[in-house]
Formats: structure tokens, C-alpha cells, sequence
């Protein structure tokens, strides 16, 4: 399969983030095309991972599928040959978006992003270890970097256009979309969340924190959307190598980061675009993370 840096459908184009392509069908549909961009400290590389939006936009569509009936989502087809179906306009462009589209119900998205830890690590044991608070809230004392929350903490931020999203209060979370809307967001979020949880742990994969989205259908229901507990909005850990007290590998673009990182501390690298070109075997390295997170996460290898 051909790696995919930008699309070019026979579709309006609606929005372009850092790794997918958005694109309208008709007033009510989208199609998520995922390339194979990756970013790493806010910057776009030049050089793409191969299958990583392949791998991206089948776990999330795995994860829609075993969560139907429970929570409401977007997905309408993952599967190419359905979206060419149902929008004959792409039959010349399979080749572009197998795999990697995604066919979905368009929604007026909630502007915070939905954010469930189950273990405190990254931003929040940073905030933690230096006030003992999350977004400014005390957290219970005496917590290791990596230990379990029990129960896991909903705590949502801000979505940003540019830079790092930002952590929250739930009162300023109400107060941005009201509280039924809160409060429909956060069952919705740990409902999907305990779900995920159980069932990664079954594969050895732990999820240790994830963050959702969610919008407002043409009908008024509140759906989940985007992505679903990929490596690029969750952090994976290995069941087998967990050890609380410490920072753990993770299932996901950890290869790239610690190149970059080298870079930076060998002054090679100010930390903004362009980043420095990427050696084959980091490319490599963190497409196989990537593969490897699939296989863990669905219990299969990744077929298209």
C-alpha cells in the first residue's frame, strides 16, 4: 500500500488537521480520510509512517462496532466498497481510501475534549507531582507516577486550534455547554472508556488514559466521533510491563519522540517546524509501534 502524505477526492473539502482530511458528502455525511502524517511536539514531519492511518482508522472502527447499542456513534462504513456505494462519485479512487475513510453522520461538535484516566502519567502526573491537584483540583495524596485511579477521572480540556489542549474543571466544562450536557458527556465517557479497558486488557494492552469527542447530530442526539482509542488519543501500556512508580513504554509514536528529543538535546533542533528529517529506522520503529498496537488492540493483524 502506497503511503498517503495528503488526499485529493472528488469531494468538497471542509478541514484539514494535523493527520486527517475532512471532507463533506452531501448536509449530512463526512468523510474522514486519515492520511499518514504524523506529528510530534506539535510539528508535523515531512516523512509519513506507513499503514499509521490505516491503523488509526481501523481501530477506531473496531471500537465502533463492538460499542454499538451502547453508546451512539458516527461511523457509517469503514469499508471502502460501502463508501463507494453509497458515494459512487469516489469509484475512481478506491485505491485512496482503503482503509484509511471513513464514512460518518455530520454533527455540530462540543468545543472540549473528553479526557478519562484511568492511571496518572503524562500532563497530569507532571501538574501532580509539583501541587498535587489536576486542573487545579486536589487529587488524593501520596500517588506514584503510573498508579491506577480508582475510579479513573473524567477531566476534560479545552480543544485547541494550535499548541496543547488545555486541562479543565468540570465547573468550567458546565459552564461552556451546560450541565445536562456535561453530564451526558461524561457517562458517555466512561461508559465507552470501562469498555475499552476491559477488553485491551484481555489483549494485553492497557489503556491508561484516552480522549473522546463528541457532537450533535442533525436529529439532536449527542454521538461519539472522531477517533476511538488509537494510540494517536490514548496511551497504550503492555499488561506484562507495567510497573507503577515509573514512566512506561508506550504503543505509540515513543520512537519519534525520543529522536526528537536526542535532537533537541544535542542542539540540533529549537523544537519548531520544519523538524529535522526522520532516519529510516525511527520510520520504521514507530510504524511497527503502530502495527503492533492494532494486533494488541483488536486481537488480529491488520489486513486490508
Amino acid at each position: 500500500m502506497t503511503a498517503s502524505r495528503s488526499s485529493d477526492l472528488p469531494l468538497p473539502r471542509i478541514g484539514r488537521g494535523k493527520v486527517r482530511d475532512i471532507y463533506g458528502v452531501g448536509d449530512d455525511r463526512v468523510l474522514l480520510l486519515t492520511t499518514d502524517r504524523i506529528s510530534a511536539f506539535d510539528v508535523v514531519m515531512a516523512e509519513t509512517i506507513p499503514m499509521k492511518g490505516v491503523v488509526l482508522t481501523q481501530i477506531s472502527a473496531f471500537w465502533f462496532r463492538k460499542i454499538e447499542g451502547s453508546v451512539p456513534h458516527h461511523m457509517i462504513s469503514a469499508d471502502a466498497d460501502e463508501i463507494i456505494g453509497a458515494v459512487p462519485t469516489l469509484k475512481d479512487h478506491r485505491a485512496d481510501i482503503l482503509g484509511r475513510a471513513m464514512l460518518c453522520r455530520r454533527t455540530t461538535v462540543f468545543p472540549v475534549e473528553c479526557v478519562i484516566r484511568g492511571y496518572i502519567s503524562g500532563s497530569a502526573w507532571k501538574e501532580y507531582a509539583a501541587s498535587g491537584t489536576l486542573a487545579g483540583e486536589k487529587l488524593a495524596s501520596g500517588l506514584t507516577e503510573s498508579a491506577k485511579l480508582e475510579p479513573a477521572i473524567f477531566s476534560p480540556a479545552t480543544k485547541a486550534e494550535t499548541g496543547h489542549d488545555e486541562n479543565i474543571t468540570i465547573a468550567k466544562m458546565r459552564a461552556a455547554v451546560g450541565d445536562e450536557v456535561t453530564d451526558t458527556l461524561e457517562r458517555m465517557t466512561r461508559t465507552v472508556y470501562a469498555l475499552g479497558e476491559k477488553s485491551s486488557r484481555e489483549h494485553g494492552i492497557i489503556i491508561a488514559d484516552t480522549k473522546f469527542e463528541f457532537g450533535r447530530d442533525k436529529n439532536g442526539e449527542i454521538i461519539l466521533i472522531d477517533e476511538v482509542m488509537t494510540p494517536d488519543s490514548s496511551r497504550f501500556w503492555a499488561v506484562d510491563a507495567y510497573k507503577p512508580g515509573r514512566s512506561q513504554a508506550s504503543f505509540d509514536k515513543q520512537p519519534l519522540r525520543d529522536y526528537l528529543d536526542g535532537e533537541r538535546r544535542a542542539g540540533r533542533w529549537n523544537g519548531d517546524a520544519p523538524a529535522p528529517p526522520l532516519p529510516a529506522h525511527v520510520v520504521d520503529a514507530t510504524g511497527k509501534r503502530y502495527l503492533e498496537a492494532y494486533r494488541r488492540v483488536t486481537g488480529n493483524e491488520l489486513k486490508i
